[in-house]
């Protein structure tokens, strides 16, 4: 049984206190507009859990086919994921830049090679968790996950548009890697909280 607490601005589920704005934000990727720029564009490579970098050795082989020239050559170069002092475990990037695992595809569209071998039932790992629950971050304190909702000002703008226009919340679109992150109870309970406050916002409207 999993206990709920409310606390300020926090959803507190156990040890992982969710921000409202996961709940009350809007969000859906737009691929056509953005054009997988998160894959394409940061300080680092995709952040790595630690049970993640023994999954990435294993499956190396197997994304290999999947991966570019340039991408195979860093990964092979540098390792298939790094220490990184701010972001900790990552992967490789390419000139830092693009991540190694990632491609472009005939529309200019950069995606990620590990998640083309799952969805060719290649693999079972969709791809590290980081992106999956992306635009939602998960920062780790010794007592607590601290689940944050942190799109990219200008690279989501259009995937923050296109989530109000459908009115989908930003929980509601990442239930598959929230559900993979934290469990179906977890979703179920946050589901619930989502419902309460949409509920109390529409009797004082």
């Amino acid at each position: 049984m999993l206990t709920l607490f409310k606390i300020l601005n926090l959803i507190a589920i156990d040890n992982i206190l969710i921000s409202d704005e996961v709940v009350e934000e809007h969000f859906v990727c737009d691929l056509n507009k953005c054009k997988g720029a998160c894959c394409d564009d940061g300080d680092a490579g995709a952040p790595l859990e630690k049970e993640e970098l023994q999954q990435l050795n294993d499956i190396y082989e197997t994304v290999k086919p999947y991966l570019t020239k340039e991408g195979i050559k860093e990964i092979e170069k540098r390792g298939k994921y790094l220490y990184h002092q701010q972001y900790g475990w990552v992967t490789p990037a390419i000139d830092g830049k693009m991540c190694a695992y990632g491609y472009k595809d005939a529309a200019g569209t950069t995606k990620c090679g590990i998640e083309r071998a799952y969805n060719e039932n290649k693999l079972n790992w969709r791809k590290p968790i980081s992106c999956h629950l992306f635009p939602i971050r998960i920062k780790k304190t010794k007592r607590n996950d601290l689940v944050n909702y942190e799109p990219r000002e200008d690279l989501c703008k259009a995937a923050c548009t296109f989530g109000k226009k459908l009115k989908v919340p930003v929980y509601v679109f990442l239930k598959e890697p929230i559900i993979r992150k934290y469990g179906a109870e977890f979703y179920d309970v946050l589901e619930k909280v989502a419902a309460d406050y949409f509920e109390a916002k529409k009797s004082n409207t």
